[in-house]
């Protein structure tokens, strides 16, 4: 039995896909849904438009702004460019972070994934690390392309170059910045397995606890506000700290991974512990 049983076990480890074909399928996935592609090309668009009017807008309103606001302009006109389309995009990529897992359990796909992969975790790795690399590749285009269109149009106010201290490290991590908040909505998509009720819980962090927890009195408040992922992760797109931040650009970027890692081994978890 023992001379029977030791070719099957070969043969099964020889068909096991590698995380290399897992990664490829993941991709084809992701690129057959033609409203995520549409949804990462609008994004790009729009965040592009949305900068050159709020950088046209912010120009052509100087001498009514008040004087705090130049000077919060001058001193970091990067993240004034960044900033002005990053609202846009980042509930874009929660929203496709939440849906690119939430949906295989709406429609039933995932299970025929785990069927395929009987060891779950590797799936679960793979779709995250292809969605992450898709999400930075689109997150660097559009932070660099809002940056080269934005700087001209506020250099006449607020002058700056990508050689400037500090500039090329908020740009980059711009688009680290989305990558990882993309892996924390898919995170949170992977344990609610609800595709209404993720986008819900995902932005529940971006626009209502985060403004809540600046509510909280005294230093407590501020931080709990300065450690929340969004909040923390978003300072990695200024180019120079500004008063009353907790955190530093990068400790605020490895914030933001602590709680994408940390969710994304809850979600490894229930995984392996429940049924597709």
């Amino acid at each position: 039995m023992t001379t029977l049983s030791a070719p099957a076990r070969t043969a099964a480890a020889a068909h096991r896909p590698s995380f290399g074909r897992l990664m490829l399928s993941e991709w084809t996935k992701i690129r057959s849904v033609r409203s995520t592609v549409w949804s990462l090309a609008i994004l790009i668009v729009l965040t592009l438009v949305f900068t050159v009017l709020f950088m046209e807008m912010g120009v052509a309103n100087w001498d009514k702004s008040d004087a705090s606001q130049q000077a919060a302009m001058r001193l970091d006109p990067t993240g004034t460019i960044l900033g002005s389309g990053i609202l846009l995009s980042q509930l874009a990529i929660c929203v496709l972070g939440t849906m690119v897992i939430a949906s295989e359990y709406s429609t039933g796909m995932i299970r025929a994934s785990l069927l395929a992969v009987p060891k779950r975790v590797p799936v679960l790795a793979a779709k995250s690390a292809v969605f992450g690399l898709l999400v930075l590749a689109v997150g660097e285009l559009t932070a660099f392309g809002s940056f080269f269109i934005g700087a001209p149009i506020l250099h006449s106010k607020a002058p700056v170059a990508i050689g400037d201290p500090g500039v090329l490290r908020a740009v980059v991590g711009c688009g680290l910045y989305l990558s990882l908040l993309g892996l924390f909505a898919l995170a949170i998509g992977a344990i609610i397995r609800h595709t209404a009720a993720s986008i819900t819980g995902v932005i529940a962090f971006v626009l209502v606890i985060a403004p809540m927890a600046k509510l909280l009195p005294g230093s407590v408040g501020e931080h709990i506000h300065g450690y929340l992922p969004t909040e923390a992760g978003y300072l990695i797109t200024q180019q120079h700290p500004r008063t009353g931040d907790v955190l530093g650009p990068w400790q605020g970027l490895g914030v933001l991974a602590l709680w994408t890692a940390a969710l994304l081994a809850v979600a490894a978890v229930l995984l392996q512990r429940r049924d597709a």
